[in-house]
């Protein structure tokens, strides 16, 4: 799992919740990033690359995002996969940010595939709060 937020804090505090939620000594691999190169709020794509090269293990990589131009950075990064070394395959997750966080932990730690785990966060658009 990657999870990109326009705020370092933000995606730690987001991957963090899911790791307890997921509640394991185990968990899948979760990485987090968040904000530009110069320590500001914002995307970079060398971040994002950087950190999908970090978590994958093999499996394939789905990417959560906070915000619409976190959502177009990591589109293009995708749209261009093999010129930025992006690991294969790397799938982005059309979800709410901490509830397809959540779910998508939750889901590849209990061993579901790139599919389940993608399904397990995009199915959170669907979930009502009330």
């Amino acid at each position: 799992m990657l999870l990109v937020s326009h705020s370092a804090e933000v995606a730690d505090a987001v991957r963090d919740l899911a790791l307890a939620v997921a509640n394991t000594d185990n968990p899948a691999p979760v990485v987090a990033t968040g904000g530009s190169i110069a320590d500001g709020p914002g995307t970079s794509a060398v971040l994002i690359a950087a950190a999908a090269r970090r978590v994958d293990q093999g499996h394939g990589v789905a990417v959560l995002c906070d915000l619409g131009s976190a959502v177009d950075t990591v589109l293009a990064l995708l749209s261009e996969a093999d010129e930025h070394g992006l690991p294969f395959p790397v799938r982005f997750a059309d979800a709410p940010f901490v509830e397809g966080a959540v779910a998508a932990v939750v889901t590849a730690t209990a061993g579901g595939d790139l599919s389940a785990v993608l399904d397990a966060a995009e199915e959170m658009y669907r979930q009502r709060k009330r």
